[in-house]
């Protein structure tokens, strides 16, 4: 070879050469195997361990061989192979060039002899990479997350940096060069061989060529062996991870310098990264590829940390130190690598660490937070470490697990993000799935307090982010399953109140979790599951209705077919059980499913068939119940069953009033089926069985509305046959009750029971023969209620004067009998309805019979949908009972008034709605709850205005204030005043858990306009003397600065997220951030307009009127300005211009607080840089996390 040829190759550092002589290629070319010739004569001179061998640079110079000539001529074959296309001769000459090259490296001598050169090291490091056929580059730019998938939400590809554009560009052509050459299975085994040797001999070059100078040609190694692993992985995974090894030893470097390189470049790996030179690195989408990637990266650590304990534990607390994710769907992934890692450290480590996750899991960032939470779950899968004498005693108390629950997930219950609050509830409730006694032990330490438990779920199930309050009934679902605490109705009632939950994905979680229970809490089952059959939305409908039909309905079979050993079956019954027994109030719930599925056609003879062979026996009662829900829509039945079972029933002495209602129920549904004959027998067993008295209340009305429903299945004669058998029902009561009434001495030996089923038989025959109720029932009815003045055996006079129901010798149960057998009369007869309802109007007032007053509540409100116009007048004395001493009363009445609202029958007129408003303050829990939910989940949804509408007046209304000209004008007695006040200090907290209840459930725009609508009427009536600033109006006037410093007050558009919270990739795309941030700015700006021109000028009068007064709500006033003025912190001086004291003190003020604050955020930071964790007494639990673990 000529010099000057040799020469310029090596000049231009082996980026480029000329052609070789072609007679010099050609010669070459004959012989294919020359590259492997030269390899095995040169292989013996490569042992270092053979002193005979003689050296090869002694050899070369005896025969004229140029080293320098050599690496040439082999760069030039190396360099022909990363051509474009280049054929399978060209790739398996570079290989075997590249080969040679890392054998004559290997040789001793050869850096003396200038072989080494970093650019051809390099080279030949990345021809395995450029001679093995790879995917297109369009294929393989889709691992890349950030470079292929973009934006999620927009659709939009984010653009890949312009610096590697261009080179990406070139790489796509080359590859679509690459593209259009093809190889055999016989190509692809020849490549694979070359690739193996230039491999292997890599491999032995590392075990004795030092790269410990070279760091740029040791990093090279690093990341091309991490290549191989990922893009040939098939091929080469053991020689991979060989050679990472021999990288991790001390020849390639000093100290830790070379392991640390290998453990740098391994994280991105276990972070399922792409490094690209001059860019940034990206996440790959997590393949079968990557996984395994990660997996083997974590073995092979693991297998360095056993090998070289000492050397290489300080660089592994690193490397955990490093991995965290903060897309969450990588984030497990992470956790897992942790835990993997951290399971080879001795105990000082681990617990080291265990320390620096606690610190972690305080950092601010939402991601940290959350990554530290899920380390935590998979260290508690680990089993525990013991405490040995190798472990300091500060780091002690960060082995045992119940660091690990206590204060790293119990305590982020309460985070500032929901996001962390919910994880870390979700994270308690997986403790208890983990099969460790020790997690599920360190769980029921947490709740030995019962009480404090209930207290802490309340709170959180009402969490007002919807994924904190699932992740809380997921926790009590928890907590119930494993018995951490009881499964008591108070407890079970917080999974199952959730089912009317406003948002919908937590209505379904909450039957989710009822469902898990199921077979322990059928009850609370039932009742969560069932009324969401009603839900306003159909999603949630659908869920209960699969719910049901997937345990109950779907597990109904035969007699023939039932096992007890079945537990779908056996579970479906005992749910039916409850349904006729505990939970006989959830039945029009239960009828609502069916009315759904009665035009699906759902139950087929065969199901029904089934269903009537369980009519007799101890599933009885529950088959009727399903048999009373399906006969109306159900395929003909076997009458000759339910006629006999029937026949059974009027002669058993004994009455089971479920059952018998049930098969009433059916029998009124067949009713047009039956002949004449049958039913006229069937008529007379109602008339015979109701005429013996002696039947509960509950089948007395199932027997005459089934009286009702044969009348009906004849409509010619339906009047006439009500007539004719109501009217004979309510002349044999009319001749008992006078009996007792006008007899000598018939009062004095009344038989109670017999009474009260006489009247109630009386009101339910009345209505459906009005014809054939004279005025005489009417006096006897009255005179159950009140003393009559005639003597014993005189007839009764036409009339009498009435203004309340006296109390008399009679029971107060008759008396409350009574009172809704009179309701009924009232029904079909106005003049009576007129001449009673003052009458009942003063006995709500007056009265002190507890179930007479209760349903005097129900018979107004029933007279209310009746004659709506003349009840109306009534409803301020109806819902004066919202404050009745009697809590039975008072949710009486608030069940009743909502569904008058609801149905319009009455309107949100008068003091109505400050009354409703106020059972949100009821002493009894239970109904406040309630109230909550009928005007959140019920009214407001019917009347989105109704809050803001009445907000002002609320406001005059609790405070008692009767001054101002327009509010709180409507007519109250001095007692319904009393009642319902709220004024004075004592009830400050009633009235603030009322105003923020309203406000809360406020949209922005009327948060906005109530604002104005507050200094307008209130704020501008004391300005302009309207209103005089005495005792009382100095208490409105500390309500309103109070009410307007509320956060409830604050639009939620002007809320950023919660402080640490960052919103989640996934979940926010970069448009609707950008639409949010130019909304927040335009709502500010409008605020501000309005604060400017409606607030500040009159904030300034007031404020100067106070002070000549020298009055206490001057306080009030400039707490609302330093809590407004957070917003415009630098604009004080320019908006109150108009009065500069008022400004230099609300910039005081303001000072003053951040000064505050910002002490108190030193003194956090001291104490967690002052942190130690070694046992000491009289240390507050605030200062220690050991004092947290007693």
């Amino acid at each position: 070879l000529l010099a000057p040829w040799v020469d310029a190759v090596w000049d231009l550092e082996f980026t480029h050469t000329d052609p070789l002589d072609p007679v010099i290629e050609e010669e070459i070319k004959e012989d294919p195997e020359v590259f492997k010739t030269i390899y095995m004569q040169l292989l013996p001179f490569s042992n270092e361990d053979d002193d005979n061998t003689q050296s090869v640079w002694v050899v070369f110079g005896e025969n004229g061989v140029s080293a320098k000539t050599l690496v040439a001529v082999l760069s030039y074959f190396i360099l022909r192979a990363k051509t474009k296309s280049p054929s399978l001769e060209q790739r398996l000459c570079g290989l075997q060039a590249a080969s040679l090259y890392f054998l004559l490296l290997k040789i001793p001598g050869s850096v003396a002899n200038k072989v080494y050169h970093q650019i051809l090291f390099d080279t030949c490091l990345n021809m395995p990479l450029k001679c093995w056929p790879q995917d297109s580059g369009k294929k393989r730019k889709k691992d890349s997350l950030k470079s292929s998938q973009g934006d999620p939400k927009t659709g939009k590809r984010s653009k890949p940096p312009k610096k590697v554009s261009e080179e990406m560009e070139i790489d796509d052509d080359e590859d679509d060069e690459e593209e259009v050459v093809y190889f055999s299975a016989q190509d692809l085994l020849k490549l694979r061989e070359g690739i193996v040797l230039l491999v292997r001999t890599l491999l032995r070059l590392l075990e004795r060529f030092s790269l410990r100078d070279k760091p740029q040609s040791a990093d090279s190694c690093v990341q091309v062996t991490l290549v191989f692993y990922n893009y040939i992985y098939r091929i080469l995974p053991e020689l991979s991870y060989h050679g990472l090894g021999l990288l991790c030893s001390t020849i390639h470097g000093e100290g830790d310098e070379c392991r640390r390189r290998v453990f740098r470049k391994l994280l991105y790996v276990i972070l399922m990264m792409k490094t690209q030179e001059r860019s940034k690195p990206c996440l790959l989408a997590p393949s079968q590829t990557v996984c395994g990637a990660r997996d083997q990266a974590i073995l092979f650590i693991s297998h360095i940390v056993d090998k070289q304990r000492e050397a290489t534990l300080p660089l592994l607390r690193i490397l955990v130190q490093h991995i965290c994710h903060q897309k969450s769907e990588y984030r497990a992934s992470g956790a897992q690598a942790v835990g993997k890692l951290m399971a080879n450290m001795p105990c000082q480590d681990y617990a080291a660490i265990v320390k620096w996750l606690y610190s972690y899991s305080r950092n601010n960032k939402v991601a940290f937070r959350m990554f530290a939470l899920d380390v935590a779950m998979v260290l508690l899968e680990q089993s525990e470490r013991d405490v040995d004498d190798t472990v300091d005693p500060e780091l002690a108390v960060f082995l045992p697990h119940r660091f690990l629950v206590h204060n790293i997930i119990y305590n982020h219950r309460n985070d500032v993000s929901p996001t962390v609050r919910g994880h870390a509830l979700h994270c308690l409730a997986q403790c208890l799935e983990l099969g460790s006694q020790n997690a599920t032990k360190c769980v029921h330490e947490l709740f030995s307090n019962n009480e404090e438990t209930l207290t802490l779920f309340k709170k959180h199930v009402s969490d007002p982010k919807t994924n904190a309050r699932k992740s809380a009934l997921e926790t009590v679902m928890s907590l119930l399953k494993h018995g951490v605490i009881s499964c008591s109705a108070e407890n079970l009632s917080i999974l199952s109140d959730r089912c009317r939950d406003p948002a919908v994905s937590v209505k379904k979680k909450a039957m989710q979790c009822l469902m898990d229970l199921l077979a322990v809490i059928q009850e609370a089952w039932l009742r969560g599951v069932l009324p969401a059959v009603m839900d306003s939305e159909s999603s949630v409908q659908e869920k209960a209705l699969e719910c049901l039909d997937h345990v109950v309905i779907a597990h109904i079979k035969s007699q023939g077919k039932y096992r007890d050993s079945d537990a779908s079956q056996k579970l479906a019954w005992e749910l039916l059980g409850l349904l006729c027994e505990k939970c006989q109030d959830l039945s029009r719930y239960f009828s609502k499913a069916f009315s759904v599925w009665a035009p699906q056609q759902k139950f087929t003879p065969t199901f029904v068939n089934g269903l009537l062979s369980h009519t007799e026996g101890e599933r009885a009662a529950a088959a009727w119940l399903l048999l009373a829900k399906i006969a109306s829509c159900s395929p003909k039945l076997n009458y000759g069953t339910i006629l006999d079972t029937w026949e059974n029933t009027i002669r058993s002495p004994v009455v089971s009033v479920t059952m018998t209602c049930h098969i009433l129920s059916v029998l009124g549904d067949i009713a047009s089926n039956l002949n004449d004959d049958t039913k006229s027998r069937i008529v007379d067993d109602l008339m015979s069985w109701l005429k013996t008295f002696s039947l509960p209340l509950e089948v007395i009305s199932s027997c005459v509305d089934t009286l009702v429903r044969f009348a009906r299945s004849d409509n010619t004669q339906d009047t006439l046959f009500l007539n004719r058998f109501c009217g004979e029902l309510v002349s044999v009561c009319e001749s008992y009750l006078s009996g007792v009434i006008l007899q000598e001495k018939g009062a004095e030996n009344i038989n109670e029971d017999l009474l009260v089923k006489h009247l109630y038989t009386l009101g339910a025959a009345s209505l459906h023969c009005p014809s054939k109720v004279g005025k005489r029932i009417f006096l006897l009815v009255q005179s159950v209620l009140t003393p009559s003045e005639q003597q014993p055996g005189e007839d009764l006079p036409a009339s009498q004067p009435l203004s309340q129901f006296k109390p008399n010798s009679m029971p107060t149960v008759v008396r409350a009998h009574a009172v809704i057998t009179l309701g009924k009369l009232c029904l079909q007869h106005e003049e009576l309805m007129l001449k009673y309802l003052p009458v009942f109007a003063r006995e709500l007032e007056v009265g002190t019979e507890l179930a007479v007053r209760s349903n005097v509540v129900v018979v107004m409100c029933d007279l209310c949908v009746r004659y709506t116009n003349t009840v109306t007048r009534y409803i301020p004395n109806i819902s004066a009972c919202l404050r009745d001493k009697d809590p039975i009363v008072r949710e009486q009445t608030l069940i009743m008034l909502t569904n008058l609202l609801q149905e319009e029958y009455v309107k949100w007129k008068g003091a109505l709605f400050f009354r409703f408003a106020i059972a949100l303050v009821d002493p009894d829990p239970t109904i406040a709850d309630l109230c909550e939910y009928c005007l959140v989940d019920l009214l407001l949804k019917k009347s989105p205005l109704m809050f803001s509408q009445h907000f002002i007046e609320c406001i005059f209304h609790f405070n008692s204030y009767e001054k101002h000209k327009k509010y709180n004008k409507f007519p109250q007695t001095e007692s319904e005043k009393s009642k319902f006040s709220l004024k004075g200090p004592q009830n400050q907290g009633k009235r603030f858990r009322i105003y923020r209840f309203l406000l809360k459930n406020f949209t922005d725009e009327q948060r906005f306009n109530i604002t104005t609508k507050i200094c307008q009427d209130i704020l501008a009536s004391f300005v302009d003397s309207e209103l005089p600033l005495d005792s009382d109006g100095s208490e409105l006037l500390a309500d309103t600065f109070d009410i307007l410093s509320l956060k409830e007050m604050k639009l939620t558009a002007m809320s950023g997220p919660a402080a640490g919270e960052e919103p989640q990739e996934d979940e926010m795309a970069m448009a609707k951030a950008v639409l949010q941030v130019a909304q927040k700015k335009l709502v500010s700006q409008v605020q501000k307009r309005n604060f400017v021109e409606n607030v500040i000028p009159i904030i300034i009068s007031l404020k100067n009127m106070l002070e000549e007064q020298h009055s206490p709500v001057l306080k009030h006033l400039m707490a609302y300005l330093q809590v407004t003025m957070q917003e415009y912190r630098s604009e004080v001086k320019e908006l109150f211009a108009a009065d500069e004291q008022l400004a230099a003190e609300v910039e005081y003020n303001l000072k003053q607080f951040e000064k505050e604050k910002q002490q108190e955020q030193q003194q956090m930071e001291n104490q967690l840089a002052n942190f130690t964790l070694s046992p000491r007494r009289n240390v507050s639990p605030a200062q220690t996390p050991k004092s947290a673990l007693r």
